[in-house]
């Protein structure tokens, strides 16, 4: 082999060295780059898994106070007879006079688990009265609470208060049968 074949030769592989090496580079560039992108995704899934999970932690305890409490299926009509009698009940208990009474439509939306039994009533006695009531209706565990009152001091009787109290009873419906 001539002198200038020689130096072709080392220049054609210099030459495919160069090549070779800058494609595979580039091929170990993208590579690089992909496992980077792999590597940010499971680093979101993992902090995701982690939010989640401190988020089923604190409900944990929520979620087994409702199933302990959960209460057997009722008609809304046997609810809503309950909720009258247990307010009219405790009112006349508590001393107060029941003025007035009203049954709202229940919320009864498609799809939810519970609904809620409305019952409005206006109830007139004193402040101390008034409070034992609330504090008897106002049962969690019962899935019973008192969502909406309007407070007005009775026009006739500076020692008295005139309560309007909307009281809702959350409840499980009886399913018809298919």
């Amino acid at each position: 082999m001539s002198h200038r074949e020689k130096r072709l030769l080392f220049l054609l592989s210099t030459v495919g060295f160069l090549v070779f090496n800058y494609l595979l580079y580039g091929y170990w560039e993208s590579h690089k780059i992909a496992a980077q992108r792999q590597l940010t995704n499971a680093e979101a899934t993992y902090q995701t898994a982690v939010a989640t999970n401190a988020v089923r932690d604190q409900l944990a305890d929520e979620i087994q106070w409702l199933a302990d409490h959960e209460p057997k299926p009722a008609a809304e009509q046997d609810i809503q007879t309950r909720l009258q009698e247990i307010c009219e009940r405790e009112a006349s208990k508590a001393g107060l006079t029941t003025q007035s009474q009203k049954f709202h439509p229940s919320d009864a939306t498609e799809g939810r688990i519970f609904q809620r039994a409305r019952f409005e009533i206006t109830v007139n006695g004193t402040e101390q009265a008034l409070y034992q009531w609330l504090d008897v209706l106002n049962q969690p565990n019962d899935l019973r609470a008192a969502t909406k009152l309007v407070l007005v001091p009775d026009e006739k009787d500076d020692t008295k208060i005139k309560c309007t109290a909307t009281i809702e009873q959350w409840f499980v419906p009886i399913q018809p049968s298919a």
